[in-house]
């Protein structure tokens, strides 16, 4: 796809950026009883500044979910692994077939919060883990944390999964992915939100900014 429609596409899409940010803030307003999983969510992305701060950043555990979140979405399209190669100062992978979404998801797909999440209703299907939620939400927002910060922090050099793409383009797919990643996550975690009343949000909040255009024109 030519550089010029990935940049009209992502002027498009940013009435979607402004909708789905502002869905987030209606899904936690609307959440009622959510102190306790935001007191906890809260304090393990605290926990993480921390860590991230005082201490040596684990650059390697980054970069491995990095390249292998490459993995998994190339998967998801078909693609065959040839080549997986990961150090603490970056990594590589070659898939035999790769898209835009498979190129940004380590930017916005955050693995290892996935994981948790993963691991944890696997441990609650088997063994109830209803006394562990508390360390549950504050063990989510630690992986958050983690990958906020260091993308935050790669994103500050050159990177060529974003110049490949188009870095507007690159930005705004990367900004709405993470965004949605928390419309969609918080209705699970807080349980207070249906999904589906969260995406209606996101389609009403999109329409906002079209309307103001509409009228200013």
């Amino acid at each position: 796809m030519p550089k010029p429609v990935k940049t009209l596409i992502a002027i498009l899409l940013l009435p979607f950026c402004y909708g789905a940010f502002r869905a987030v803030l209606r899904v936690l307003q609307a959440s009622g009883q959510w102190e306790g999983f935001l007191v906890a969510w809260l304090g393990g992305i605290s926990c993480w500044l921390v860590i991230y701060l005082l201490l040596p950043r684990p650059m390697w555990m980054y970069v491995f979910g990095h390249e292998l979140t490459h993995v998994l979405w190339g998967w998801i399209f078909g693609a065959r692994v040839k080549r997986f190669k990961v150090t603490s100062r970056g990594g590589h992978v070659v898939l035999t077939r790769s898209n835009f979404l498979v190129a940004l998801a380590p930017y916005f797909f955050p693995l290892y919060a996935v994981l948790v999440v993963g691991g944890f209703a696997v441990g609650h299907w088997i063994w109830g883990w209803h006394e562990f939620q508390v360390w549950f939400h504050w063990l989510t927002g630690v992986a958050y944390g983690f990958h906020i910060t260091l993308t935050w922090q790669v994103l500050q050099t050159e990177q060529s999964d974003l110049t490949s793409q188009g870095v507007f383009f690159s930005m705004v797919v990367i900004f709405l992915g993470n965004v949605v990643v928390l419309l969609l996550g918080l209705p699970l975690l807080t349980q207070q939100v249906g999904m589906g009343t969260a995406l209606w949000w996101w389609w009403r909040e999109s329409l906002e900014p079209i309307r103001w255009l509409i009228q200013a024109l």
